[in-house]
């Protein structure tokens, strides 16, 4: 098999979270005096984790971050999510199934702009942690997507544990936006477009766009890896 590892995204490819995050934003945001329509953080925020967005905010819009306040709004935010997800099952169809087919044949990261303990607090309520030995999270690297640095330190971390070093180019990216598109290809790695946050015209700069996770297999991820649906359709 070409397929030497998978490194999945995690809000809009394993977790149907999203519009969870947006809720809790639009809350956040509400109480600063500041509407935050979703349409607005589909096409401009989605794929940035939560300090670069309330960063872009404080640019655009105004929102007052100084002294200390954007790390108090990350831990309002990050309270307000997780009492959220409590209890909730997340996870798209077919995710949990996914996540252990592949596994099985290689190894699996996660690389994500989410908070560790949201991605961990998630997984393991669905069994799949033990499942997933690399996980690169918000704050993990220098820079976060759309620059590359998620995708190369989760291709470092699985070389290590597997004890050779992995090529990128046999390494395939699941996403879910533009952005962790661009992080991914920039990484070297093949990239596999999910069509679960933004329409498949959107994903063009992806290998190959499936409708969602459920549609995922090792096979095609091989084939992936191998060049075979490079340029292929886009559905």
């Amino acid at each position: 098999m070409t397929l030497e590892g998978v490194v999945f995204d995690f809000d809009g490819v394993i977790a149907n979270s999203e519009p969870l995050h947006l809720r809790v934003f639009q809350i956040l945001l509400s109480e600063e005096g500041l509407p935050f329509a979703a349409r607005e953080y589909y096409e401009r925020y989605l794929g940035l984790d939560d300090v670069a967005i309330f960063q872009a905010l404080a640019r655009e819009r105004g929102l007052d971050i100084g002294g200390g306040r954007l790390q108090a709004l990350i831990d309002r935010k990050t309270e307000a999510f997780v009492r959220l997800v409590h209890d909730r099952d997340v996870l798209f169809p077919g995710a949990a199934g996914c996540v252990r087919a592949v596994a099985a044949a290689v190894p699996v990261a996660i690389a994500s702009g989410a908070l560790l303990h949201e991605i961990t607090g998630i997984l393991d309520r669905a069994d799949l942690l033990a499942l997933v030995p690399v996980i690169v999270a918000a704050g993990d690297t220098a820079r976060a997507k759309p620059a590359p640095d998620p995708f190369l330190r989760a291709v470092d971390l699985l070389s290590e544990r597997s004890g050779r070093r992995l090529a990128p180019s046999r390494v395939v990216a699941l996403e879910d936006s533009p952005p962790g598109l661009q992080a991914a290809r920039q990484a070297g790695l093949r990239t596999l477009g999910l069509a679960t946050s933004y329409p498949a015209a959107a994903l063009h700069d992806a290998d190959h766009v499936l409708p969602d996770i459920s549609q995922v297999t090792v096979t095609l991820l091989d084939s992936l890896a191998r060049g075979a649906l490079a340029g292929g359709s886009r559905r």
